[in-house]
């Protein structure tokens, strides 16, 4: 066979190739299309730093449980986790304590009030993803010294996202020098003995871990793992233990959207959480993780573009909890035509 025939039977099935598109590549496609001229939101004003993020990246991207990846947008444009770490952390927590040890310190209520502490405050915390909860179980994490503490969650978020991690140190020292409320906060639940010695050095954990770089690939597979049971999709660790899985999610379903956790689970509802640098995780059990990245937020503090993709991903795939079984199978059959393999790109961006 001649150089030439070979020539043109690879462009034939090249072009072949390009005729199938994934319902799943298409939707974000469309999705992306439709929602990146919005424009009203505005960017988070708690750090000069997040006031810096361009309001135009828009990032989605979806990791299922097979480990594979759909994405579109900004979504290798680095950011820092802010409070999408918590969930986590509580994994982290409930694996080193246990769930009662950790129930009568952490409870799982949700709260309207992130920085409210009342006067005859006592234990347990309100919940894992609020500050005085995330602090409280900074504060129960074990470790000699903040270095080594700080070196363990970097390990356990390097196996969630499968990939090296590290903190962003301008934000860090940001966040140190500006985080009056969170340090007021730390002092007084030391006052009602609910946070031991060594505040600095817990606030210092808790500045170091939000500052810590992921990208909208990131969190998908981090979403895409508690999908999975705890186990990474890609590399088939299991990061969490999956009798834990179930506590994050219910966690995460009730207090993940804070102030909005009600109507989120009229919409929406699926487990989730959001940050303030304009990032929504959200998880469907056993079969994927979906992340969201656009740095506008609306009035309530989510990203603007983050909760309109989220209620058109889950109302086109009828994947609300409480939705009939039969409204899923359309997630199946997306699913069932190939994405791109994740493990071709965990490498670091």
């Amino acid at each position: 066979m001649s150089s030439e025939t070979d020539s043109d039977d690879l462009t034939a099935l090249v072009r072949g190739m390009k005729t199938v598109t994934s319902p799943m590549r298409a939707l974000l496609a469309d999705l992306h299309r439709k929602l990146a001229p919005l424009s009203e939101g505005h960017l988070a004003a708690t750090l000069p730093e997040l006031m810096r993020a361009d309001p135009n990246w828009f990032a989605i991207c979806v990791v299922d449980t097979k480990g594979r990846m759909y994405e579109i947008g900004d979504s290798q444009q680095a950011f820092t986790i802010q409070a999408l770490a918590h969930p986590f952390i509580y994994g982290l927590a409930l694996m080193e304590e246990g769930r009662e040890r950790l129930l009568a310190h952490v409870g799982v209520e949700p709260a309207h009030e992130s920085f409210l502490l009342s006067d005859n405050a006592v234990f347990p915390l309100p919940n894992p993803l609020v500050p005085s909860g995330a602090l409280g179980l900074l504060a129960l994490l074990r470790g000699a010294s903040v270095t080594e503490r700080l070196e363990k969650n970097l390990a356990f978020f390097r196996r969630l996202a499968n990939r090296e991690m590290v903190s962003d140190a301008t934000m860090f020292t940001a966040a140190r020098a500006a985080g009056h409320r969170h340090r007021a906060l730390a002092h007084l639940m030391c006052d009602r003995g609910m946070l031991s010695d060594g505040i600095e050095s817990t606030l210092d954990l808790f500045f170091q871990q939000q500052a810590l770089l992921v990208t909208c690939r990131d969190l998908a597979m981090m979403a895409a793992t508690l999908a999975h049971h705890g186990r990474n999709p890609v590399s088939n660790d299991e990061v969490i233990e999956p009798q834990y899985v179930r506590d994050i999610l219910s966690v995460m379903y009730t207090c993940g959207m804070r102030t909005t956790a009600g109507m989120w689970a009229y919409r929406v509802g699926l487990p989730a959480e959001s940050s303030s640098a304009g990032a929504i995780m959200l998880v469907v059990p056993g079969q994927l993780g979906l992340a969201v990245f656009s740095p506008l937020l609306n009035d309530q503090g989510h990203s603007l573009r983050g909760i309109k993709t989220c209620e058109a991903f889950a109302d086109h795939f009828g994947l609300h909890m409480l939705a009939p079984p039969e409204q899923r199978t359309k997630l199946q059959e997306a699913l069932s035509m190939r994405g791109s393999a994740a493990s071709a790109r965990s490498s670091t961006p």
